[in-house]
């Protein structure tokens, strides 16, 4: 997670030794396959990882029941865990979002909804704090989370001198609130329909639609048609 990972790493703090010991954590230290095409090579399995205080985790597939354990044993120990974008999906089946609210990428609030019906998805919140848990909206949200934790750590000036260093003009880690901008759906354009499970801008030449109280709909693949057509009020009322 090079964003939340470089806020850790170049904390704005004079010292001898890092604020932080940046490590990565998979169920084998196998090379993994990222995002645009990149290879990483995790430095501690699950059994082998030191104790973490901090625990970052970004967009992935679906957890494996090892992760889920580990998830849940290391959360009795650390200071926070934090996920970025649908790493909230990760902690969510993991069960240590239940009960709490939380945030995720603008794209999959319903989804999260829908299927966490014990979690409170919080819309325009550009990260939730709930002490030992955290969420943040997509991406670059995730910075502004990690800021925050660095200023739960060493304060607002070590903080702000940490975003100064990294060139981060961003102000979202001063207002958890202020992504106001994704907390309805987008208005559809004319000829561009959006996607109403994801929010996405949808091309209607040979998008797949569903017919709702005699309103056309389309999607940006099959499997939101069928998220749809189980249950389109929800995605309907959601905006």
């Amino acid at each position: 997670m090079p964003g939340p990972g470089k806020c850790f790493k170049t904390l704005g703090l004079p010292r001898s030794q890092p604020a932080f010991q940046i490590y990565t954590v998979a169920e084998t230290t196998q090379p993994l396959a990222i995002s645009g095409g990149v290879k990483l090579i995790p430095q501690f399995d699950l059994a082998h990882a030191p104790a973490p205080k901090v625990v970052v985790v970004p967009a992935q597939s679906p957890p494996t029941p090892s992760v889920k354990d580990w998830l849940r044993t290391v959360a009795r120990q650390t200071d926070v865990i934090m996920s970025v974008c649908t790493g909230a999906f990760v902690l969510a089946e993991a069960g240590l979002l239940n009960g709490h609210n939380a945030t995720t990428h603008h794209g999959s609030f319903v989804t999260l909804a829908m299927d966490y019906p014990q979690i409170t998805v919080k819309r325009g919140a550009r990260f939730v704090d709930e002490g030992a848990i955290a969420t943040s909206a997509g991406l670059s949200a995730g910075i502004d989370l990690a800021l925050h934790v660095v200023e739960r750590y060493y304060g607002g000036d070590t903080a702000s001198l940490t975003a100064y260093y990294m060139e981060y003009a961003g102000q979202g880690w001063l207002n958890a609130g202020s992504n106001v901008a994704y907390a309805k759906p987008p208005t559809s354009v004319a000829g561009h329909p959006i996607c109403p499970v994801c929010w996405m801008d949808v091309d209607r030449n040979g998008a797949p639609t569903s017919t709702y109280r005699g309103k056309a709909y389309y999607f940006c693949m099959p499997a939101h048609k069928q998220r749809f057509d189980a249950a389109p009020a929800l995605f309907l009322d959601a905006g």
